[in-house]
């Protein structure tokens, strides 16, 4: 009877799950949630600045997207920045067909004698390439939210990520600048997502899934060669990714339909190797190479590091191969479809053909010396091995501090996931969750690695954007391997807080360019070099 009569508890459990509280609004509505809050600060702060504020490099893609729709080559073959000018140029004609842009081509640009007629004109074209640059960053995260649905368990995680990605440094820049950056670093993500995914699970079309990879590791080059930084590291981070499901299906353990599969993986390779061999033929090509003042970074030879990469691809995919259980059928075709859509991939170069984009495309590393500053540089002349140390442990030692924040302040509010994800590796791999610790050190360090080189140019906010994702997938993994921390006591505090920074601190260079108050003349310094064609109203014409 007592026991009758004792109140029942109706009180919630102590601690909420921190996930639901975070993504309250549920996957759809979370995730157009997180693009309508990119397009508000892009519209906010960036569409309607100064069409010169950001001239570098607004206006030399700008420029090149008018050139070629002149008829005129590109000229402007740095990064190359290939597929930016590229889909700009399309972009622009698909607007004066529609009738929304009157100036398109070089030839209409008004004259630097009449600086309204300029201005209005060049307002017009910028305004409409950062529409572009907006709409790719949107493209970007949508697509990076379905492809981390497909390597983390939990969508709530995936959203999480995804918002860790939007709001990241490098984005916030990207999404209203005309730079090479993200088109260049993005296909190279997306690859690596996609590897994981496929890894883990068989298939019999799983060549394919290899083949589309290496052709968006190429086509991300073909747009920043410093892109090969992350995909020299592509073979390693995929190694420990591999799992229970990951052995070859059926189909590729079945000789009758595994080695006939193989033959057409091999007939495929051929046929693209003698359609890119042209490219491949200016790629290497030592009267252009040298005209371009490259220099052999080994043994006085080109390829010498190019050669040395598509060794190490092919021998972690063997060992991939032997650890997970893949068998030599499916390894090999999977290598000759790897082949294959790198070689395609390739052939995008012919759209707008320029020979400085093949060999910078071919020999990225001696294209990256020449901007880099004099002590990097001796690599291509001899220097000795602590010549070619020192600047690497200076450039990790710079790093480590950027991520400390405190001995080194940077607008990336991914450092704050790093005070997390180090303690996290720790924990995991207490609890016995070794693949788990072991998949996010080698994120997180392939992130330093290639932060220390960037730092030989600054470490720019632009560059952000190559490291960040890694960094997110790395804390993405630990958390969704260790989802009880979400009960944690501390769980919600500690995300409420890291929310809030990260939207907060991934606007401070948008806020910050905006607010600037210095004019144009900054350009008049390098305008004839990168613009030769079109003179600025500001800056003196050059003397006769």
């Amino acid at each position: 009877m007592d026991k009758l009569l004792t109140p029942v508890s109706t009180h919630e459990p102590a601690t909420k799950d921190t996930l639901d509280r975070l993504t309250f609004l549920g996957w759809r509505k979370g995730l157009a949630a997180i693009v309508i809050g990119l397009a508000a600060s892009f519209f906010l702060v960036g569409y309607a600045l100064v069409y010169w504020r950001n001239a570098d490099m607004d206006f030399m893609v700008v420029y090149n997207a008018l050139l070629l729709n002149d008829g005129k080559p590109q000229q402007f073959v740095d990064h190359p920045a290939y597929i930016t000018i590229l889909s700009l140029q399309l972009w622009f004609k698909l607007l004066h067909g529609l009738g929304l842009l009157d100036v398109w081509t070089l030839s209409a640009m008004p004259p630097a004698s009449n600086p309204a007629a300029f201005d209005a004109a060049m307002t017009s074209a910028v305004r409409a390439g950062r529409l572009l640059a907006w709409l790719t960053a949107t493209g970007c995260v949508l697509i990076f939210a379905g492809l981390m649905r497909l390597v983390v368990r939990d969508w709530r995680i995936a959203l999480i990520a995804t918002f860790a990605f939007t709001f990241s440094g490098g984005l916030a820049i990207h999404a209203r600048i005309l730079r090479s950056e993200l088109v260049a670093a993005f296909p190279v993500l997306a690859a690596l997502l996609i590897l994981i995914a496929i890894g883990r699970r068989a298939g019999t079309a799983r060549p394919l899934g290899m083949a589309l990879a290496a052709l968006l590791c190429v086509l991300g080059m073909e747009n920043k060669v410093q892109a090969i930084l992350l995909i020299a590291a592509l073979p390693l981070l995929v190694l420990p990714f591999g799992g229970a499901g990951s052995a070859s299906v059926a189909f590729w353990r079945n000789p009758a339909s595994a080695w006939p599969a193989t033959a057409i993986a091999a007939l495929a390779a051929a046929l693209a190797a003698w359609v890119a061999l042209p490219l491949i033929s200016i790629g290497f090509d030592r009267a252009l190479l040298d005209a371009a003042q490259f220099r052999p970074l080994f043994l006085g030879t080109f390829g010498v590091y190019q050669a040395a990469l598509l060794t190490l691809i092919g021998a972690c995919m063997v060992v991939y191969a032997v650890v997970w259980r893949i068998g030599a059928a499916e390894t090999l075709a999977s290598m000759l479809a790897v082949a294959a859509g790198a070689l395609v991939a390739l052939l995008a170069l012919k759209i707008e053909f320029n020979a400085g984009d093949v060999i910078a495309v071919f020999n990225p590393l001696e294209k990256m010396l020449s901007f880099t500053d004099a002590s990097t540089a001796d690599l291509a002349n001899g220097a000795s091995l602590k010549g070619i140390l020192a600047p690497l442990f200076e450039g990790i030692a710079s790093v480590l501090a950027r991520y400390t924040f405190v001995l080194h302040s940077s607008p990336r509010p991914t450092v704050f996931l790093v005070w997390l994800i180090v303690p996290g590796i720790a924990l995991a791999w207490r609890r016995g969750e070794r693949q788990t610790a072991i998949q996010a050190l080698m994120l997180l360090l392939a992130a330093i690695g290639i932060d220390a080189l960037g730092v030989r140019r600054g470490l720019k906010s632009e560059y952000f954007v190559f490291t960040d994702p890694l960094i997110i997938l790395a804390g993405a993994i630990l958390l969704d391997r260790m989802s009880d921390l979400r009960f944690h006591k501390w769980a919600y505090p500690i995300a409420a807080t890291l929310f809030g920074l990260h939207l907060v601190i991934s606007q401070a260079e948008p806020v910050k360019y905006a607010l600037k108050r210095a004019g144009p003349e900054p350009v008049c310094e390098w305008n004839r070099y990168h613009l030769p064609l079109l003179p600025l109203p500001w800056c003196k014409p050059a003397a006769s």
